[in-house]
C-alpha cells in the first residue's frame, strides 16, 4: 500500500467539483481505494493455487520495482545518497506485508477498520519524531478510534479487548507501519518522487520475501506455487496495482492531503460491501459501531484544518 508523496499545485484538472475540487484527480483516488479495497479477492484465490499472500505480495511488487527501475533506472542511487529511504523501506515493507496477509486470512471488514487505526498512530508517532504535539482535537480523534477498537475487540467471550487472532495483530501492524510510512514521507520531502516509490515497493517485495521465507523455514507459510489460472490472476493484480498507485499519485499530487484522505476512506466501503456480498466478512452490531467510532476519528482527521500542531 502506498501514500501520496508529492503535492505540487501548478496542474490542475479541468473539470472540478462544487467548490472547485478537480473532479478527475478525486475519481482517480476513487480508483486507488477500490483497488485496494477489491484486493483480499484476488490474494485469497492466489492462496487458494497454491501462493501464500506474503508469496503473491513479492511477486507483485517485485514487479513494481522492475518497472520503476526501466522508468529511472538510476533511482537506485538515492538509497544511498538518503540513508532515510531504507527506514521509508522497511515500514512500507511491514505495511504491505501486514494488510494483503491479513485480509487473505482474517475478516476482512474487521481487518480493514483496524488498519484504519492508522490516523490514530499518526498522532502518537509524529510528537516523538516531527516535534509536533497533540492538540486537544487530536487527543479527542485518538479517544474515539481507540474506543473503537475497544467495541470491535471485545467480544462477549473475550475478557480483554485484545486482538485474538493473527489477522487482527497483522491489521494493527500495518496500520502502524502505515502511519509511519506517511511521516517518514513528510521527513524525505527533499527526496525524489521514484527513490521514494523504488523504497516503498522495495520494501514490499523485500520484507514479504523474507516474511515468506522465514514462515516457509518454520513451517508456517508453504513453498511458492501456481494452480491452474493464477498466472492470469497475479498478472492483473500487479497491473491493478501499478494504475492505482498511478491514479494515486495524480489524485494526491491536485488535492489537499485532508481530501486525500477523505476520499481513500472510500476503500473501507468497497472492502466492506464486496466482502459482506461474497461472505468474507461478518458484520454485526459490534463492528458497525465500533467501525463508526473509527471512521468518525479518521474523517475529523481528514477534515481537519492543516495546523503544525496538529497530527
Amino acid at each position: 500500500m502506498t501514500a501520496p508523496q508529492d503535492t505540487p499545485s501548478s496542474t490542475r484538472a479541468s473539470a472540478a467539483l462544487p467548490g472547485g475540487t478537480p473532479l478527475l484527480a478525486v475519481g482517480c483516488l476513487v480508483i486507488n481505494a477500490l483497488v485496494w479495497g477489491l484486493s483480499w479477492w484476488p490474494f485469497r484465490q492466489l492462496q487458494e493455487r497454491g501462493l501464500h499472500p506474503l508469496w503473491s505480495t513479492a511477486l507483485v511488487y517485485a514487479a513494481a520495482v522492475v518497472c520503476v527501475l526501466a522508468w529511472r533506472p538510476l533511482a537506485w542511487r538515492e538509497l544511498f545518497r538518503h540513508p532515510g529511504l531504507w527506514l521509508l523501506l522497511a515500514a512500507a515493507g511491514m505495511t504491505n506485508v501486514g494488510f494483503n496477509w491479513a485480509v487473505s486470512v482474517g475478516d476482512v471488514v474487521r481487518v480493514v477498520l483496524l488498519f484504519y487505526l492508522m490516523p490514530a498512530w499518526s498522532i502518537l508517532l509524529a510528537w516523538p519524531l516531527l516535534g509536533e504535539r497533540p492538540s486537544r482535537a487530536a487527543l479527542l480523534r485518538l479517544l474515539l478510534a481507540l474506543a473503537g477498537v475497544v467495541v470491535v475487540l471485545k467480544s462477549p467471550d473475550s475478557p480483554w479487548p485484545v486482538p485474538s487472532s493473527s489477522s487482527d495483530w497483522l491489521a494493527v501492524a500495518g496500520g502502524l507501519s502505515f502511519a509511519l510510512t506517511n511521516i517518514l514521507l513528510r521527513r524525505l520531502g527533499g527526496t525524489t518522487s521514484e527513490g521514494r516509490m523504488l523504497a516503498m515497493f522495495g520494501g514490499g517485495a523485500v520484507l514479504a520475501s523474507a516474511a515468506a521465507a522465514l514462515g516457509m523455514g518454520l513451517g508456517l507459510v508453504s513453498p511458492p506455487a501456481m494452480g491452474p489460472g493464477g498466472w492470469s490472476i497475479a498478472v492483473g493484480l500487479c497491473l491493478a496495482f501499478l494504475v492505482s498507485n498511478l491514479a494515486l499519485q495524480y489524485g494526491a499530487a491536485r488535492l489537499a492531503a485532508g481530501t486525500t484522505a477523505l476520499v481513500m476512506l472510500t476503500e473501507i466501503l468497497f472492502a466492506s460491501l464486496s466482502s459482506a456480498w461474497l461472505g468474507a466478512a461478518q458484520i454485526d452490531a459490534r463492528t458497525l459501531i465500533g467501525g463508526a467510532l473509527i471512521i468518525v476519528a479518521a474523517l475529523l482527521a481528514a477534515l481537519q484544518p492543516s495546523k503544525p500542531d496538529s497530527a
